[in-house]
């Protein structure tokens, strides 16, 4: 793979530019994962905007190195940036960060997905119980003891 003088310096300033927009990320993930936690969820709508762009963003992070290598020829994979950047510890350093970075904000999403699913069952669970006692409401007589509603009644009985 022919890489012109450039290419190792850009391909590095697009991974520092990716690691900063990782940790961005991360911190946004940390932030959602409290507000679940918390069952704040009317402030889980701003985040969710906040979330989309920043995914965006680290697409188009993405997608840009996967131009740079397509121009060359080549795939993006660990072993080419290896290549390209063999002369740059700082930059293959910050390569490595990325690969953790993505690694960590992976998990931390599944991790959030699974705590919105259990808060979704919650609620299902909540809503259908509130509906099968919407449908036999409880009276209760005077003397405060739940009477049978009209619909429980046995044919014949008083």
């Amino acid at each position: 793979m022919a890489v012109d003088a450039g290419f190792p310096a850009r391909l590095a300033s697009l991974i520092q530019e990716e690691r900063r927009g990782l940790q961005g990320f991360i911190a946004l993930l940390k932030r959602e994962e409290a507000l679940l936690i918390a069952t704040q969820i009317d402030a889980l709508s701003a985040l969710a905007e906040e979330k989309t762009g920043l995914y965006r963003s680290l697409q188009r992070l993405s997608d840009d190195r996967v131009v740079m290598f397509a121009r060359l020829g080549a795939k993006v994979t660990d072993e080419n940036i290896r290549i390209v950047l063999s002369h740059a510890p700082d930059a293959l350093s910050a390569w490595d960060e990325v690969l953790a970075l993505a690694g960590e904000a992976k998990e931390r999403n599944r991790v959030n997905g699974q705590l919105i699913t259990e808060r979704l069952q919650n609620n299902q669970q909540a809503l259908s119980t509130l509906l099968a006692a919407a449908e036999h409401p409880q009276i209760y007589g005077p003397d405060g003891q739940s009477r049978p509603t009209a619909a429980s009644r046995h044919f014949g009985s008083f």
